[in-house]
């Protein structure tokens, strides 16, 4: 595919981007001492030598009251000169651009040493997240915040940085200013739009001064919040109209949602279920009315999209931040005309904005070395090549097959299915899930990118490994339903959700999944089987529905199933089932909780090792090494990065 408007050059000012490729602001946990640190370097220049345009910092915080923790990006002081003129130097290296973001959260904040903070925001309105009450900005502190961020802008360019961009997206400190719901001041702050405009309109003309002429400023804005007191459409392309007449302002960066509740932030980073580039559409309307330029972002995973949109001429620039989060090198596999080798995002969510909401660092359930840059160096190419036999043929087991092989390995991967994929094949029958096979067809290509010999419908058993005499073994046979110790009774229509997904089950008008991960399974056989027509309950072993997933796939996915009428009940431990009524207690009070009117009971109650091979294989005297779900069933994060560490070790 020809890559016409993908890798044209675009300017501002005098920044010059090599190709229309940026990463957006994203928070990496990777700052030390809220400054830039050794591993946020590493981080960024592997995106920068993979070939994107330009790299938008993680979102720093002008003054110090807004820090809440060391792994936030503090810009109050000079302090963070040194880290940040790192980042810049190494990212100029490979000819691409480097932006800081700046931004105060007003009512959105969060703990400090695990206690509320005091909140600052225009007026005396709660968010719907946080359950944030904030304090009224007086307006000598409403200038002060603006001539903060003039400073921290400063501090980026004395660094060497490209540009600033300042955050009113997501319902934070400038949005809450500009919009008459959050804002109700009587001052030159507030009371008409021109006042409500008067923060960002100074905080431009404030941090033009800072960082002179020539360098860039842009802001970051949502199309519409998505929630009830937010900005919606029209009023935000009102602001985009005065904004263009502000001539501080060099571009305008369009994603959507807000922070001030559950709704609008599932767009702060899309899940799988979210179409591909579905803010297009809202920045072409936005990039009609004005002369800046304007960045689009939102779940644009493949250089083919991004074409799609710039052809359309609906933005100059594409936020693709999770594709290079899981191939930095997409930039220039693109490029080259390598699209087949590009590890295509699938948009879990998992182990980027998943890793940050649990406070570790930034990685990727696909390429564990994301976050790891400096832990991680290129896989070593081994000194005696010797015949490694991988057993099984999922997440697990095609990582430590691709990476084996690509060390120099000889590597023959066994499966006894017909296809490759173990549960990922599963996974990707539910609805709206069907993306996550890609992480299927991206390990297959490293596969056959590294050599890897693929043998389907193999049953590894001692004589069959014996004959392909290998030096090594690395056994990663996944796992099976597990079925619980309970009374189920004979006439009890009980299936596990393997039997459901393969279509071998009529579930008849009403259903009952005993949930004990609290996962996708228990949310995606709901949804399913809700849009087939069943009435469905859905009994959670735990606090809610999906409580062991990202939140923002959680919180989109609960959204999805309470339309279809499923029904939620939360705290129930599956204890069995007779006739058409299954059993359950309350995990808190002890009471009983019985669902009766049952035409069948899917037990999802997790999985369990399969390792029935496992002392067989080692028996033969070849050294086996475990990896993924048959060590102990978690998800496709884990199985992946020990499918790599295990071929790192052979």
């Amino acid at each position: 595919m020809s890559f016409k408007h993908l890798f044209t050059p675009h300017k501002i000012r005098a920044c010059e981007f090599r190709n229309r490729i940026f990463s957006t602001a994203h928070q990496t946990i990777l700052a030390r001492d809220g400054v830039p640190g050794d591993d946020m370097v590493a981080y960024h220049e592997t995106r920068a030598r993979g070939g994107a345009g330009l790299i938008v910092m993680e979102s720093s915080r002008p003054n110090s009251d807004e820090v809440s923790a060391s792994y936030y990006l503090d810009s109050s002081t000079d302090d963070c000169i040194p880290g940040y003129r790192r980042v810049a130097e190494a990212v100029h290296r490979h000819d691409t651009r480097l932006f800081a973001q700046i931004n105060h959260g007003g009512r959105i904040t969060y703990a400090q040493d695990g206690m509320q903070r005091v909140a600052y925001a225009p007026s005396v309105v709660p968010d719907h997240r946080f359950h944030c009450m904030p304090r009224e900005m007086s307006n000598d502190y409403v200038w002060f915040i603006i001539d903060a961020f003039a400073r921290a802008a400063a501090r980026m360019i004395e660094a060497g940085l490209d540009g600033v961009e300042l955050t009113a997206s997501h319902g934070m400190l400038i949005a809450q200013f500009l919009n008459p719901l959050t804002n109700h001041r009587s001052d030159e702050f507030g009371g008409t739009p021109e006042n409500r405009f008067r923060m960002v309109a100074e905080m431009l003309k404030a941090t033009r001064k800072a960082v002179g002429p020539d360098k860039v400023i842009g802001l970051r804005i949502s199309a519409e919040e998505v929630e009830p007191d937010g900005l919606d459409e029209a009023a935000w392309l009102s602001i985009c109209q005065r904004l263009n007449e502000e001539p501080e302002l060099d571009y305008l960066s369009v994603t959507t949602g807000s922070m001030m509740g559950l709704a609008g932030s599932v767009h702060v980073v899309p899940p799988m279920q979210v179409e591909h580039a579905y803010l297009a559409p809202q920045a072409g309307a936005i990039k009609a009315q004005v002369r800046k330029s304007v960045f689009v972002a939102g779940r644009i995973n493949q250089p083919q999209l991004a074409e799609q949109v710039l052809a359309s001429n609906q933005a100059d620039m594409c936020g693709m931040t999770r594709a290079l989060i899981s191939d930095p090198d997409m930039p220039a596999k693109a490029r080259d005309g390598r699209i087949d080798d590009i590890r295509a995002c699938i948009g879990c969510n998992q182990a980027c904005i998943g890793h940050y909401h649990m406070g570790v660092r930034i990685s990727c359930i696909q390429h564990p070395v994301t976050g790891r840059e400096r832990e991680l160096l290129p896989h070593p190419k081994t000194q005696t090549p010797r015949h490694v036999v991988v057993v099984g043929g999922g997440p697990a087991g095609m990582k430590a097959a691709a990476i084996a092989a690509e060390r120099g390995h000889r590597v023959t991967l066994c499966e006894a299915a017909g296809q490759l994929g173990g549960q990922a094949l599963l996974a990707q029958q539910l609805p709206g899930r069907a993306e996550f096979g890609g992480i299927v067809t991206n390990l297959n290509r490293e596969m056959e990118l590294a050599g890897v010999k693929v043998r389907l419908k193999c049953r590894a058993d001692p004589a069959q490994m014996a004959a392909l005499c290998p030096d090594a073994i690395i056994m990663a046979t996944g796992a099976t339903p597990y079925m619980p110790d309970v009374d189920i009774a004979d006439d009890v229509q009980a299936v596990n959700a393997w039997q459901v997904l393969r279509g071998e089950v009529n579930p008849g008008a009403s259903v009952v999944i005993a949930d004990w991960r609290c996962d996708w399974v228990g949310l995606g056989l709901a949804e399913k089987l809700a849009r087939e027509g069943s009435h469905v309950r859905l009994c959670v072993d735990g606090e809610m529905a999906g409580q062991n997933l990202q939140k923002y796939l959680r919180w989109h996915w609960i959204g999805t199933i309470r339309k279809l009428g499923v029904e939620i009940v939360p705290y129930a431990r599956f204890f069995g089932a007779m006739g058409d009524t299954a059993f359950f207690m309350h995990t808190l009070s002890g009471e009983a909780i019985e669902c009766a009117d049952t035409d069948t009971l899917v037990v999802a109650q997790g999985h369990q090792p399969e390792t029935g091979m496992e002392t067989a294989l080692r028996s033969i005297g070849v050294p086996v090494t475990l990896a993924g779900d048959c060590l102990s069933p978690r998800s496709a994060e884990e199985a992946v990065y020990e499918g790599m560490m295990a071929a790192r070790s052979v």
